[in-house]
């Protein structure tokens, strides 16, 4: 009875940890197969998943270094979407119209919606005829030839806007002119100048605050050779999109029949997985509600201890003189100082 209670409170406490994990699996496919999400971008080299480490063995070392991160999310303030469109006709004529009565079509539901024309525009892709092969019949033998069927035009459609509220509304009138494609949605920011000075400045305040915790702890640092190395970067929403599937499906039908499962398959999601903020020392604009651009900025400052002076002790020169006695034969003694030169 005891094992029972013990192993049913584990499966309990299993299934609560999970509650706030989500229903992505682990197991990612890595792979996004709809044209409107990035297939290669920078999330899986600058926000890989790590194992947390909760104790860090430290090393002591002569060398100071001050490595800071700081990191800024910043709210797109226009978007622009692009659509394609494919058109097919009998002739040239015929499908450019059929192509343009569509393209009219939205942009009369958003001009009365709010969006100006100057905000519309249309770039052509391409314009090329259909060939079908025709099969003539002769006596003896049979021709096959190319003949022009009809024309194939492809257009873009782009369209700006500025709140994200927006965005439904424009999903509505191409779909309401069979215009299902959405190739991508571009962020735009202004003035990214103004974002990397505000992130230096918040460096700069944290940089001389570490350098005072240094020299509380006793380090002179006018006692030491400073080098540095700063990065900078900017990073996208459509880099940061992810795809999971979920990780299991129940019947209950299958239950009540007392039947086999049938097995469907599982639908594949994406979620928006921005840069998180565990390796940051600053983050401006944590809270986010949808997908930003986040722009961050790196400075890695180290501190080299200077060679002490060796003090040089002053070489002192002596001269030796020598003195040579002669000694006559009859005693008589003489000495000479000969020069040492």
């Amino acid at each position: 009875m005891k094992n029972s209670l013990f192993i049913g409170f584990l499966l309990l406490t299993i299934i609560l940890k999970a509650q706030h994990k989500g229903n992505f699996n682990h197991l990612e496919s890595g792979s996004i197969s709809r044209q409107n999400i990035s297939t290669s971008g920078n999330a899986q080299i600058y926000n890989p998943i790590e194992r947390q480490h909760y104790q860090k063995s430290l090393s002591p070392s002569a060398i100071l270094t001050i490595d800071v991160k700081a990191l800024q999310n910043v709210t797109a303030a226009s978007y622009t979407a692009v659509f394609n469109l494919s058109q097919i006709g009998s002739t040239a004529d015929s499908t450019n119209l059929l192509m343009d009565n569509r393209i009219n079509a939205v942009k009369e539901i958003l001009l009365l919606k709010g969006i100006l024309e100057d905000d519309i525009a249309v770039d052509v892709i391409s314009f090329v005829p259909k060939f079908e092969v025709e099969v003539i019949k002769k006596i003896f033998s049979k021709t096959y030839n190319e003949v022009p069927m009809g024309f194939e035009l492809q257009k873009n459609l782009h369209i700006r806007f500025k709140d994200t509220k927006t965005f439904e509304t424009i999903l509505k009138a191409c779909a309401s002119n069979e215009i299902y494609n959405l190739v991508k949605v571009d962020y735009f920011i202004e003035d990214v100048n103004k974002t990397y000075t505000n992130l230096q400045a918040k460096l700069l305040v944290l940089i001389n605050e570490k350098k005072a915790y240094y020299k509380a702890l006793g380090f002179d640092m006018e006692s030491y050779t400073p080098t540095v190395a700063d990065d900078s970067y900017c990073y996208f929403p459509k880099d940061f999109y992810r795809s999971y599937q979920a990780f299991n499906s129940v019947s209950f039908e299958a239950i009540k029949k007392s039947k086999g499962i049938n097995k469907v398959e599982k639908q594949t999601s994406y979620y928006y997985q921005p840069l998180t903020y565990e390796t940051f020392d600053i983050v401006i604009n944590p809270t986010i509600l949808e997908p930003v651009v986040q722009i961050g900025m790196n400075i890695k400052l180290q501190l080299t201890p200077k060679p002490k002076e060796q003090k040089l002790k002053p070489i002192i020169k002596t001269e030796t003189k020598y003195k040579y006695y002669l000694v006559s034969p009859d005693g008589n003694v003489n000495y000479k100082e000969l020069p040492t030169n």
